[in-house]
């Protein structure tokens, strides 16, 4: 029996429209150890672009529903999201 999927494309088209596209990545992912001040600059600069992202929110949504387990994803860090998870668990 063959099984048809659905392109995949509306799951990733916002991508296209994002201030990061192009970007380097190490501005969104951290580094092995990185910590204290170095981590809140690059935090920072990561919320900057998204802050003036045109597709913040799908961005977001996407992270936290695919619970992307690393990265700034629609401004939020992993640990923001992690604490929004189990506050949508608990109520």
């Amino acid at each position: 029996m063959k099984t048809r999927t659905k392109p995949l494309l509306h799951v990733w088209e916002w991508q296209l429209e994002a201030a990061c596209r192009g970007m380097d990545s190490s501005v969104f992912f951290p580094p092995a150890g990185e910590r204290g001040r170095a981590r809140r600059r690059r935090e920072d600069e990561a919320r900057a672009v998204c802050g003036s992202c045109p597709v913040s929110e799908p961005c977001s949504r996407f992270a936290l529903t695919s619970q992307q387990p690393y990265g700034i994803w629609g401004g939020h860090t992993e640990t923001e999201r992690r604490s929004a998870v189990q506050k949508m668990r608990r109520e």
